[in-house]
């Protein structure tokens, strides 16, 4: 899998950028905050890599929280990569966690391809969506975000979870260990 690219931009478009390394030129999807953020005839990118049936498909972001962002959005049923790449184009992340937090239907609607059943979902989905400037908060909270989606997928409600782990900190692994032996006392 792909995780990061860093090379020359031979072709670039608002969101999109073919990118040589080494002899071959790869096709990344990319943001317009991500797009506007590159200067300059070399790109390094954070990648999301999404393998379909019929394609091979790289996005790239400039930052870890506009890819942390995507990857959120990608989980939502009903949001693709395009709406997701549409919503990392529109509002940074800090504004998108803004938007979630006062559940503001309005302001996601102007998105292209999300109407009003789709954003009343993505901001149900997302209540917990937080992100910060602090690397090291950024981290933690992406812990606690994937802690929290490990033991959705066991079973657990979402409200369960963010009472057991109200105030942790640690590794994913840590939290989940902890999450669980919380919730068995419930």
């Amino acid at each position: 899998m792909i995780v990061g690219i860093e090379g020359e931009i031979v072709y670039k478009e608002p969101t999109l950028l073919h990118i040589f390394i080494n002899g071959l030129t790869y096709e990344v999807n990319v943001s317009i905050n991500s797009s506007s953020a590159i200067d300059g005839s070399r790109a390094k990118l954070f990648v999301t890599q999404i393998i379909r049936e019929d394609a091979n498909l790289l996005y790239g972001f400039a930052t870890k929280s506009e890819k942390k962002m995507f990857d959120t959005l990608l989980k939502i049923n009903g949001v693709g990569p395009k709406v997701a790449l549409a919503v990392c184009s529109t509002f940074t992340p800090e504004a998108f966690a803004k938007i979630v937090s006062a559940k503001d239907v309005a302001m996601l609607k102007r998105v292209p391809g999300i109407g009003p059943k789709a954003a009343s979902r993505i901001l149900v989905e997302l209540a917990d969506f937080i992100v910060t400037g602090d690397e090291q908060k950024e981290e933690g909270s992406g812990a606690i975000l994937e802690a929290t989606m490990a033991l959705e997928s066991l079973g657990f409600k979402k409200d369960a979870i963010k009472k057991a782990l109200a105030g942790e900190s640690g590794s994913v692994e840590e939290l989940v260990k902890i999450g669980l032996k919380k919730m068995q006392r419930l």
